[in-house]
């Protein structure tokens, strides 16, 4: 029954990311005992995750929501991730050729 309210609350998150960003697509990665990543990304480019306790909630959460749902996080659903100078510094983009800092 916790899993089934667990589902619900994380897909009301869900619907209320994508109707924030005119629609959205996600991907469900396993994290280990953490449970699993679901990746958002808006039609408008934000994106945002959210970590479910399990696989199967996270995949049920998303089933809910009505979303899109990619098997990995990559081609033309990765492309559509707006990025910032924010995001670059935070992911250490400077390495691999992100923004200068100054």
């Amino acid at each position: 029954m916790k899993a089934e309210r667990t589902a619900a609350r994380l897909a009301k998150q869900i619907s209320a990311f994508s109707k924030e960003h005119g629609g959205a697509e996600g991907q469900v990665a396993y994290i280990g005992e953490r449970g699993a990543r679901i990746v958002l990304v808006g039609e408008d480019g934000g994106w945002g995750d959210l970590v479910a306790p399990s696989v199967a909630v996270a995949e049920k959460a998303v089933e809910k929501a009505g979303i899109t749902v990619h098997e990995s996080f990559d081609g033309e659903f990765a492309s559509k991730v707006t990025t910032g100078r924010y995001e670059w510094t935070r992911m250490a983009g400077i390495q691999v050729g992100g923004p200068k800092n100054g």
